[in-house]
């Protein structure tokens, strides 16, 4: 039964969303309050499994509280008040209810309120009062806009062409695009607190997928923050203060490793102070925020500006050409090969680099160089000019690729390589599905919006509509960019990743109005703002997926200041993202976090599709505007994307999310969050149910699925664990383990009791590795509570077939005879139930699941063809490492009139065809006459039997015979002489009967405690009870005259005989399965049955008693 406790809602609107869904989420608001640990606010089932705190379950403590429980029309109800409460109590909690709002935000109010906490009284928080514009629109901005448009889009417009660049936008785009609908239909389905896209994930497809697909995205935003700060090392280098270089090469070839290494330098010196402004004050990065933004609006409106203006007036930056090659316009003055200064003609700059200085002698210059003429062409033509025409198509390079234009004629002469230095030319192979790699991050950070979810007036109004409106905008500007840039750029300029072409300058500056220092200066803003804005993030992610507790080894990052703020986390996202800044190439490190970024989107569209296909009933999204296909188109193009972009990265990142899934699903905590794959676990269950109903399973589907029967003692521990052992062992795993157990009493009463044995029966079955489900009920009796379970355990075809239950240890013993009657009446159900059954009698002799037998035999006793059980079941033990190496031997019993030769090579034959390997052996038992210990034990066990029911004195009948004495006054002499007389008798008999081979072990014995049974005595009883007393010497002596009955003489004979076979064949068998003798149909015989299994198995280790359903399980054909 769930149990419940609510939390008090503070004043300060401490928002109780993380406590509903068991997640410590953070939450640095100030409370007025000391914080307190998560635990003391969150009720748990004792196994750190979270339960749900909701308004909708009256607070524990609040009987302490005056509320009005016994209104006089809710008088029917007043018993239930204190755990079902009043919709007025749940109006007015429900109001106090707030979400939890941006870490950031967070942090900030609650350093503001230190501050000036001695100063002003405590007020209550403000309520969320942000807009779809501030809330939703311009964040989603802010984080889409980055990097790659303002470094790379220029690049990527002149490598794959105008066409193919609108399809790699279009693509990203619509990639994004689909999964905002997802996404906006799943943060319409209720509140979504800070966190985003891992908290919808964990919530709608479990924790496995959660834990995962939380983790890469952790993983995508920490390698976005190295990202961008490369970016913004890569501006600050090379366009603002170039001098600033460690590293210098005297190699021309070799310059773009020393230029890695001041990205090195420079890029982790720049993630040292963004770490150390992260973790001093949070406050500082959002007051930045709107600044940053503010940049990334100016450089793109200077792009337009630039762009329009360039129709009449173009910038002028010329790019100097040799032949149809691109020159490095910054290692010379004039793009000519001579100048004249005054009246003569002396070599330029140009001419001493590619001949020796101060010779105008053409035999010692570079033959490219004097075949081909210098000439210069605009860089920026305008948008008026017709470029667009050539820079339609994709023009990809190998690496070391020189940047030629087709069109200018040029004489094909071979260069000597001291001069390549002088030519721009590819520092990285380009390909198409590179380029979709490198463009990806720019239209991500979709989940800004949602991430600020509690600072929104109407969350579920503002997220969709902002996040799709800020994915249009952005789309639209960056497939207006790619035209405006095929369309006003000279191609060799566009495909100069660096600007060498145009003295250095960034590509897109040139175009850009008034100034190309307007988007060289916003475009470092904003990749430091970003890169700002996830240092500030990433950490909390992982705070938040620690404090889910689904990973264990994350637990550390949880724990931060006193504050909250997320110290290890920021710790950890620093180290990884050094990592980053490591590699120094952003064209190697912006594939890597489209990865982790496409497989956080492709989750976002499984779970709204997995939803909307299941039909649950808590599916209701305020967001109308999504279709299952639509995801599934989502999740098929972040699948492309991936693999489009790197195969081997996405195998990487798919590997990576795997074994997060498959470490959370063995080794993490325990969460039930109503999550979509438990039910599509549940929808696949009832059709494969619905499936099995059609019929029973073919016989070469057939396996044990196991009902086992367990006896639990006073303490509720299980008595026989072994027998959980050898389920395991027999199951391996496989197929279906109902493990039973009855406890007598009354429902309503021992409910409590019921709940306490079912958690013991599971955590024996986890130390057993029994996988299977448990099941406890309560009965008045034992015996009727043991046949509901073979009735009604199992749903529809998932059914158990076989019974496994202990042997009644210690019954010749036992006072009372229910354990015996119990047992017979077990076998009969099952026998009436056409369910197998087995009995593992001494099993506490049976080995543990740490044993192994190195050698060995499995002896099978086929006397009795039973369906094949007992060929099917010791090849299935031999499936497990404890019986591997044990070899199998099947015995069959010949009679005088069989040919036992014949036998032999037919039961090889039989199971050649079965491809079941074991050694054959028939045993000849001869006709013989009953001897006279068959007799003699048949006589003592029938006058035993008879004795015991006259004569078997319970607790209850003691005390009876003492009220007969105290009613009657009758002697007590008399009573003792008489119940000596029998006692004397009994022990006699016992010691006769207990005569057994030296070799047998002993049983565990364990009385049953006697059955308490309250009498009424009146006169006629004790009248009774007298006559009986005063007959017992006759009844004795008709026990001493008793002759055994023949059909009991027979019985024990073959019981006799075939011990004597086995114990001689299989003493040293380390298993012996033999068919079980099905009880008498008369059940006055049912003593003498147990008699006759005793008998059976006497002088025998292990045991497996084997008794089949009636139907064959085992067959020939394939």
């Amino acid at each position: 039964m769930p149990h419940f406790t609510v939390v008090p809602v503070r004043d300060q609107a401490q928002s109780s969303y993380d406590s509903l869904e068991g997640i410590n989420w953070v939450d640095y608001r100030d409370t007025g309050q000391e914080h307190h640990d998560h635990q003391d606010t969150v009720s748990s089932d004792g196994h750190g499994n979270h339960k749900e705190d909701s308004p909708f379950l009256k607070s524990a403590d609040a009987a302490s509280k005056n509320y009005d429980f016994y209104d006089r029309n809710l008088a029917l109800f007043e018993e239930e008040l204190d755990i079902r409460p009043k919709v007025s109590s749940l109006l007015s909690r429900l109001v106090n209810y707030t979400n939890i709002t941006q870490g950031a935000k967070e942090h900030e109010e609650e350093e503001s309120t230190e501050a000036s906490r001695s100063k002003t009284p405590k007020v209550r928080s403000q309520s969320p009062n942000m807009g779809t514009l501030m809330g939703v629109y311009l964040p989603c901005l802010q984080n889409i806009f980055g990097v790659i448009l303002f470094l790379r889009l220029t690049w990527i417009v002149g490598m794959a062409g105008i066409m193919q660049s609108l399809l790699i936008v279009l693509m990203c785009c619509s990639c994004t695009m689909l999964t905002a609908i997802s996404m906006s239909a799943i943060a319409t389905n209720g509140v979504v607190p800070a966190g985003g896209a891992y908290f919808m994930i964990s919530r709608s497809l479990g924790p496995e997928f959660g834990g995962a697909v939380g983790l890469c995205f952790y993983l995508g935003t920490t390698f976005a923050s190295a990202m961008y700060i490369l970016g913004a090392i890569e501006i600050f280098l090379k366009y603002l203060v170039p001098q600033a270089a460690i590293f210098h090469s005297t190699d021309p070839l070799g310059s773009d490793s020393a230029m890695l290494n001041n990205m090195r330098v420079y890029g982790s010196i720049c993630l040292t102070l963004m770490a150390v402004v992260v973790f001093v004050g949070v406050k500082y990065v959002n007051k930045l925020a709107s600044l940053f933004l503010t940049c990334v609006i100016i450089s793109i409106v200077s792009i337009y500006a630039g762009a329009f203006k360039s129709m009449t007036h173009p910038p002028e930056f010329p790019i100097c050409m040799l032949g149809n090659r691109t020159l490095v316009r910054d290692r010379f003055d004039v793009c000519a090969k001579t100048v004249i200064e005054g009246n003569h003609t002396m070599p330029s700059q140009l001419w001493d680099r590619f001949c020796l200085p101060g010779n105008l002698s053409s035999t010692q210059c570079d033959d490219y160089f004097i075949q081909n003429n210098v000439t210069e062409i605009q860089g920026i033509p305008g948008l008026g000019s017709g470029i667009i025409r050539e820079n339609m198509w994709s023009n990809y390079l190998p690496k070391g690729e020189i940047l030629e234009k087709a069109g200018l004629q040029s004489v094909d002469a071979h260069g000597t390589m001291d001069n390549f230095g002088m030519y721009v030319s590819a520092d990285i192979a380009t390909s198409f599905t590179l380029l979709v790699g490198i463009f990806f991050p720019s239209a991500t950070g979709i989940m800004a919006g949602s991430n600020r979810s509690g600072d929104l007036r109407d969350a579920q109004k503002s997220i969709p509509v902002g996040t799709i409106l800020a994915i249009t905008t952005t789309s639209l500007v960056y497939l207006s960019s790619v035209i405006l840039f095929g369309s006003c750029i000279e191609g060799v300029v566009l495909r100069d990743k660096f600007g060498d072409a145009v003295r250095k300058n960034l590509v897109v500056g040139t175009l850009s109005w008034p100034s190309p220092w307007v988007i060289v200066i916003g475009s470092f803003f904003s990749t430091v703002g970003a890169g700002l804005q996830s240092l500030t993030g990433a950490p909390r992610l992982l705070q938040a997926i620690a404090k889910d507790n689904i990973i264990p080894f994350l637990r550390v990052f949880g724990h931060g200041k006193s504050n909250g703020e997320p110290t290890w986390a920021l710790l950890l996202t620093g180290l990884i993202a050094e990592l980053g800044i490591l590699i120094a190439s952003l064209d190697m490190v912006a594939p890597i976090l489209s990865m982790f970024f496409l497989m956080c989107y492709l989750f976002v569209n499984l779970a709204c599709a997995v939803q909307t296909l299941l039909r649950t009933p808590n599916w209701r999204p305020r967001f109308k505007y999504y279709h299952w296909a639509l995801s599934f188109l989502g999740m098929s193009m972040c699948v492309a994307l991936m693999f489009i972009s790197s195969w081997y990265y996405a195998i990487v990142a798919m590997g990576i999310a795997g074994m997060i899934y498959k470490y959370i699903e063995y080794q993490g905590a325990e969460k039930e969050w109503g999550d979509g794959i438990r039910g599509l676990s549940l929808s696949a269950a009832r059709y494969a149910l619905l499936r099995l109903e059609v019929g029973p399973p073919h016989t070469k589907n057939w396996r044990p699925q196991l009902l086992v029967l367990l006896k639990l003692d006073e303490d509720l521990h299980v008595k026989y664990p072994r027998l959980l052992t050898f389920a395991s062992q027999l199951k391996a795993g496989k197929g279906l383990t109902i493990v039973g157990s009855v406890i007598q009493g009354n429902f309503l009463d021992s409910y409590g009791e019921m709940q306490a044995a079912e958690q013991a029966i599971k955590n024996m079955m986890e130390i057993e590795r029994v996988k299977g489900f448990c099941q406890v009920v309560v009965a008045s009796k034992v015996r009727e509570g043991i046949v509901h379970l073979i009735q009604s355990c199992g749903l529809g075809g998932m059914k158990h077939n076989t019974v496994v239950m202990g042997w009644p240890y210690g019954w010749r013993q036992s006072e009372d005879p229910r354990a015996w009657k119990t047992f017979i009446n077990t076998v009969r159900c099952t026998t009436a139930a056409h369910l197998a059954l087995m009995v593992p009698k001494n099993v506490s002799f049976y080995p543990s699941n740490h044993e192994r037998f190195t050698d060995g035999n499995i002896d099978v006793w086929w006397i009795v063809h039973d369906g094949g059980m007992l060929m099917l079941l010791p090849f299935l033990l031999k499936q497990h490492k404890v019986w591997r190496k044990c070899k199998m031997r099947i015995f069959t019993v010949a009679q005088m009139d069989d040919n036992s030769i014949q036998m032999k090579k037919d039961l090889a034959t039989f199971l050649y065809q079965l491809r079941i390997e074991a050694e054959v052996e028939v045993v000849e038992m001869h006709d013989s006459d009953i001897s006279a210990y068959t007799y003699e034990r048949t006589l003592m066990m029938e006058q035993r039997s008879q004795m015991l029911r006259q004569m078997r004195l319970s607790s209850a009948e003691r005390q009876r015979e003492d009220d007969l004495i105290r009613c009657w006054g009758l002697k007590v002499k008399d009573a003792v002489t008489i119940s000596a007389i029998f006692l004397v008798v009994l022990v006699v008999l016992w010691g006769i009967l207990t005569s057994r081979p030296p070799n047998s072990p002993m049983s565990p014995a364990g009385p049953a405690p006697p059955e308490k049974i309250q009498m009424t005595w009146t006169k006629e009883k004790c009248e009774a009870e007298r006559r009986n007393r005063n007959n017992a010497p006759e009844n004795f002596r008709e026990l001493m005259s008793l002759k055994p009955d023949q059909s009991n003489v027979r019985r024990m004979h073959t019981a006799v005989k075939l011990n004597e076979v086995i114990v001689n064949r299989s003493h040293d068998a380390r298993l012996v399965l033999l068919n079980m003798p099905g009880p008498p149909r008369n059940t006055d015989g049912d003593e003498n049955y147990m008699e006759f299994l005793e008998v059976l198995t006497e002088g025998l280790e292990r045991v497996l008693l084997v008794r089949g359903g009636g139907r064959e399980v085992i067959t020939i054909y394939s």
